[in-house]
C-alpha cells in the first residue's frame, strides 16, 4: 500500500523526534472531540510541543490553526512542519532540549508554505528580531 504525501512527512517527523529521545503521541482526530487537533503532541525539556503535518502546499483548516493559536497562548510550541522545513523541528528541538531556552520565545513561522523569497523555507526566529 502507498503511502499518502502527508504519511510521508508523519514518518520523518516520526524519526526526528525519535532520534531526539522525545515523547510524543499521535491523536486520532474524531467526531468524539479531537477534530483539529495537531498531528503530535510532544513533550522535550518539559516543554510542550504541537506539531501539524502538512505535504506540499497543504494548508491548516481553520478548526487547526485555533487549536494551534490556543496552544501558542497557553505557552506552548505549535508549529506547522513540512518536508521543506524538516530542519526547523530539529533546530526547535535544539533550543529546547540543549539551550533550555523557552520555546515560548521562539516561533516558527505558522504557515509552512510561506517560504521566504530565496526558497529556503521558514526561519526559526526570537520574537523582535530579524530572521
Amino acid at each position: 500500500m502507498a503511502s499518502t504525501p502527508e504519511a510521508l512527512v508523519k514518518k520523518k517527523i516520526r524519526k526526528i523526534l525519535d532520534e531526539a529521545g522525545v515523547y510524543y503521541a499521535m491523536p486520532i482526530g474524531s467526531g468524539y472531540g479531537n477534530s483539529g487537533v495537531p498531528d503530535f503532541l510532544a513533550c522535550a525539556g518539559g516543554k510542550f510541543i504541537a506539531i501539524e503535518a502538512k505535504a506540499g502546499k497543504g494548508k491548516t483548516t481553520a478548526l487547526q490553526e485555533s487549536h494551534l493559536s490556543r496552544i501558542r497562548g497557553a505557552g506552548g510550541t505549535a508549529v506547522v512542519i513540512n518536508e521543506d522545513n524538516l530542519a526547523e523541528l530539529s533546530g526547535i528541538l535544539h533550543v529546547i532540549k540543549i539551550d533550555g531556552t523557552n520555546p515560548s520565545n521562539y516561533r516558527l513561522f505558522e504557515r509552512a508554505q510561506e517560504a521566504d523569497t530565496a526558497g529556503s523555507g521558514p526561519k526559526i526566529k526570537r520574537r523582535g528580531t530579524k530572521a
